[in-house]
């Protein structure tokens, strides 16, 4: 009796059809959220921040109630969080729909790798190379590109459909008329918020780096700050604009994940995942340093609501969708 030996090569095998890259590539950002969120809750910055500011927490915290430290962790415990809701649906994207082919994936990663990897050029605005993110940017690109490019293998024809109407179909039109429709287009909603507001908190970073609402909560002016280290306001730009880059590609991926797919059991678990990681570092940060500004919070908290409401409106038709065994036999390709 002859054996069938596996032939393949290690790396061949460990990297597959580019799904484990996009996997992994998910794992790492969930882990980045992670670290960040740690290491803002104990007051810490990175080496590097220090070596580049020349002062510790400790130190900036003796100046004004130690209100520039929690300005800048609230911005940081938010980016955290966003980045594991990056990280969250990297990994149901790779799991579910790129599995099965379908091309609205594939070209959302795509987009969202362009918003997200792209947001770290955005240093050339406010003059501060991160050494770090930029490392970690470099080592994470090839794997997430190489990824893209196997799995680009297994996208299904577009059929009958030019490939554009394939990627750009909805999966439905929006439905006003049933608690699951409401629940959707209220998230497409959130979503969309979310794409709006971290642009607009990126092109911030990038120039005026503060509002109004921010100085009144540290109660310093811009000059100030810049009088009280001049490497300060460059490093909090940096934070800004990071933040605001990992917002803006969370939403993309929620967008395109409800506005491309029939929700699903798996679908909505990922997004209450993301969502749990994302909103509620957003939100409750503030009250945890003070910083209540009603103007301020309102995005933060708008979005939220319509977000975990829209997630509960579709919750009783995932529900009753998840015990059903599909017509279509699992081997089937979408034409999207």
């Amino acid at each position: 009796m002859t054996v069938d030996r596996d032939t393949r090569g290690f790396f061949g095998a460990l990297v597959g059809d580019g799904r484990p890259l996009i996997s992994f590539t998910g794992l790492c950002l969930i882990l980045s959220g992670a670290f960040a969120l740690f290491q803002s809750l104990s007051m810490h910055f990175l080496p590097h921040d220090v070596a580049y500011l020349g002062m510790t927490p400790q130190q900036l915290c003796s100046i004004n109630e130690c209100r520039i430290v929690h300005f800048m962790i609230h911005d940081r415990i938010s980016f955290g969080g966003a980045l594991v809701a990056v990280g969250v649906l990297y990994l149901w994207l790779a799991a579910f729909p790129l599995r099965h082919g379908e091309r609205w994936a594939w070209w959302t990663l795509t987009a969202s790798g362009l918003v997200g990897f792209g947001s770290f050029l955005t240093y050339l605005g406010y003059g501060y190379l991160d050494t770090w993110h930029g490392a970690a940017t470099l080592a994470l690109l090839p794997c997430f590109v190489a990824g893209l490019v196997l799995s680009r293998r297994l996208l299904a024809p577009a059929g009958v459909k030019s490939p554009r109407a394939a990627i750009l179909e909805p999966w439905s039109t929006l439905d006003f008329g049933s608690p699951a429709g409401l629940g959707r287009v209220a998230v497409l909603i959130a979503a969309a918020g979310m794409i709006g507001g971290g642009l607009t908190i990126q092109a911030i970073g990038m120039t005026y780096v503060f509002v109004d609402t921010d100085l009144e909560f540290m109660g310093l002016a811009a000059e100030q700050l810049a009088a009280i280290n001049p490497r300060l306001v460059p490093l909090i730009a940096h934070d800004r604009a990071g933040f605001g880059g990992a917002v803006a590609t969370a939403g993309l991926l929620t967008f395109c994940c409800v506005w491309f797919t029939k929700p699903t059991r798996s679908l909505w678990q990922a997004l209450f995942v993301g969502g749990i990681a994302g909103w509620s570092t957003a939100v409750f940060v503030h009250p945890a340093i003070g910083y209540t500004d009603p103007l301020h919070l309102a995005p933060a908290v708008g979005g939220a609501s319509l977000f975990f409401l829209g997630l509960a409106l579709m919750l009783p038709g995932v529900l009753s969708r998840s015990g059903r065994v599909s017509a279509v036999p699992p081997t089937s390709m979408m034409p999207r």
